[in-house]
């Protein structure tokens, strides 16, 4: 029998928590824990995998910055790296654990409009977090735009939105042929097209966006959106939070999620059911299975499948 297709969109947070130092060793042993998670879903579905690049694109723009000799590489470019950095430390991990399972990573580019108002709105955070007064002497120093991220500041660069998979055919072959398929990493390389020609543009595209849009176009069964928070919640961080269960793109629309940190998975996953997916799961990179079971996180329907879609929770640890 078939099995179904979930797209797992794996947060750069996720591997990388949030204010842990930025090291190889640190990240080799959260990617060694996700690999796990993948690895568990890989045996009851055929795994397409996104991760997030945030903190790892951010660090790289950082160390080119400090090298004075060098024009600091562009921010596509920078991406690529991220790719194959992260899908190189995943793919190693994946066959540790499963050494009959195929796995493919593919360098993926992925083509937004030159024109998107995400441009002149940065919102996607890369790099480390830092206090107030290292973020404003930072923002000064690099002319960076910097925006809250939790209790943090970060980086934001723009995000623009996702048109089009540029190796989109290879990706559905590889997954035909039964492979784990790595791609879109990081949201994907972000180019334009003038032509027939492609060129790379200033910019890191939201990987929950990019994940959502290629799980519309292979017609995955479902979207699932792992992170460092355990579900979605509404009155994040007051004494009122509470964690959303099953719910709808309708319920959600009455709500309103950070720019920088929930709103772009809850649009992501509206828009995939909207186009006529059937379930998204969101929530904390351990319960994986558990949620597309729908024992654990949030899961959205194009209908409640109940009427009573909120459940308590314990406080996450960050929505993002």
């Amino acid at each position: 029998m078939k099995k179904p297709t979930v797209v797992v969109a794996l947060g750069g947070n996720a591997l990388l928590r949030r204010g842990e130092p930025l090291e190889a060793d640190i990240q080799r042993a959260n990617i060694a824990k996700a690999a796990k998670t993948i690895a568990a879903i890989g045996e009851q579905y055929n795994v397409v995998l996104v991760h997030g690049n945030g903190p790892q694109v951010g660090l790289l723009a950082l160390q080119g910055l400090e090298y004075k000799s060098v024009t600091p590489y562009p921010l596509d470019v920078l991406g690529s790296e991220t790719q194959g950095m992260i899908g190189y430390m995943l793919m190693q991990e994946l066959h540790n654990l499963a050494p009959e399972q195929h796995v493919s990573c593919m360098l993926t580019q992925m083509t937004v409009d030159p024109h998107d108002p995400a441009f002149a709105n940065p919102t996607k955070p890369i790099g480390p977090v830092y206090d107030q007064q290292e973020a404003d002497q930072l923002a000064e120093k690099y002319g960076w735009d910097i925006k809250p991220d939790g209790q943090y500041y970060r980086r934001v660069v723009p995000s623009p939105q996702p048109t089009g998979i540029v190796e989109d055919d290879a990706i559905a072959s590889l997954i035909d042929q039964g492979h784990l398929v790595i791609c879109t990493g990081g949201g994907g390389i972000p180019v334009i097209q003038e032509g027939t020609q492609l060129k790379g543009i200033e910019a890191v595209i939201d990987k929950d966006m990019s994940a959502a849009f290629l799980a519309r176009q292979i017609n995955a069964d479902a979207l699932l959106i792992l992170t460092d928070a355990d579900a979605v919640y509404l009155d994040y961080g007051q004494p009122s939070q509470r964690a959303l269960a099953d719910t709808t793109p309708d319920d959600l629309s009455q709500y309103t999620f950070d720019a920088g940190s929930m709103g772009p998975k809850i649009d992501a996953s509206c828009e995939f059911i909207r186009q006529g997916g059937k379930l998204v799961g969101i929530g904390a990179l351990e319960d994986g299975l558990a949620i597309l079971a729908g024992q654990a996180g949030t899961r959205i329907r194009p209908q409640s499948v109940n009427n009573n879609n909120i459940s308590q929770g314990q406080p996450a640890p960050a929505q993002a």
